[in-house]
């Protein structure tokens, strides 16, 4: 008898056959219940009603280097992104590089969001701009409101503080009360020509292309988790998904050679995704944990360094061990 189990997570190609049933998990009836990744992670990190879902990484981060971790992972990455392209500032400012930031004030919607670990990260790495030389300002992007999920406790050296109640960090932005935006989604302003607001990396897609190339690094920003209650009473399910997970990708990748008719509406796809391919290799968009080692180990370092992990941890760690061995014939 198949086990039920309720999946959330976004419409991705890389999940779409599981979703549809071209591809199932063994011994499994799955449910899938595609959604935007805000209300999967609010919902899962806060009341946890998933059996499996999709979940920040440095959330997972966060809960599992604290007592009692609500966790266990798997090593599928459904969403990964490159965030030079999330650095914002008005379009009059004067700031045309990371470091001219420092003494100013940055908004972020939340603390712990993943892509804002990475470009704290990455500007302290990369562009001379310590995690600590700004301050921050917390709250909704582009709605009044917004909580963090989880409780963070930061170094004494972090300068953090809420937004008003009825302030977006779109419109402080825009009112000149903060310098720039740290952000996965777009500020209100921004884009089209004469727009308000523009990033900090006039060319982002350079500075991400050179970024890959000088470090290997393409980040993760999601990993799959499973309750950790389930995961106890059936541990055979963090492979099973992790089969369906990395078969569901490879019916995606196929979408890249097929040259009769384009699956996707872009006119030069396929010439977008062979020049990928020269760049990052065949499998850039890797699951499993010995491919994505280095790109975990950078993030851990920063998750530790910010606040986000209560203790040192190794990329072992993160996942469920059925994950991270084969059976050999």
């Amino acid at each position: 008898m198949s086990v039920p189990i309720t999946l959330a997570c976004e419409r991705y190609d890389r999940t779409e056959a599981l979703r549809d049933g071209r591809i199932r998990v063994a011994g499994v009836d799955l449910t899938y219940l595609p959604q935007q990744v805000e209300e999967t992670f609010f919902r899962m990190a806060r009341f946890q009603e998933f059996d499996a879902a999709e979940m920040s990484l440095s959330s997972y981060v966060l809960g599992l280097t604290r007592e009692n971790p609500p966790f266990v992972a798997i090593p599928v990455f459904p969403s990964r992104f490159f965030r030079h392209s999330g650095i914002y500032v008005r379009s009059d400012s004067a700031f045309t590089e990371p470091r001219e930031l420092a003494g100013g004030a940055v908004g972020i919607a939340e603390w712990q969001l993943t892509a804002n670990v990475w470009i704290r990260g990455i500007l302290a790495d990369q562009y001379g701009l310590p995690v600590d030389a700004v301050s921050y300002r917390t709250g909704g992007l582009l709605e009044a409101g917004r909580p963090e999920k989880l409780k963070v406790e930061l170094p004494e050296n972090i300068k953090v503080s809420p937004i008003g109640a009825d302030q977006t960090l779109s419109q402080m932005l825009a009112d000149g009360e903060i310098d720039a935006i740290y952000s996965p989604r777009a500020p209100h302003g921004f884009g089209g020509e004469g727009a308000p607001i523009r990033r900090l990396f006039a060319d982002s897609r350079a500075a991400e292309r050179d970024y890959f190339a000088r470090t290997g690094i393409f980040p993760t920003m999601h990993v799959v988790v499973l309750r950790r209650e389930v995961y106890e009473k059936n541990r055979w399910l963090a492979r099973s998904l992790f089969e369906a997970f990395t078969e569901a990708k490879r019916l995606a990748e196929e979408n890249f050679e097929e040259t009769a008719a384009l699956r996707v509406m872009l006119p030069w796809f396929l010439d977008e995704a062979a020049a990928t391919r020269e760049l990052m290799g065949d499998d850039f968009w890797a699951y499993g944990l010995e491919s994505n080692r280095h790109v975990l180990d950078t993030f851990l370092g920063y998750a530790l360094d910010q606040g986000i992990a209560a203790r040192p941890i190794t990329a072992e760690e993160l996942f469920a061990p059925e994950t991270l061995e084969a059976t050999l014939v």
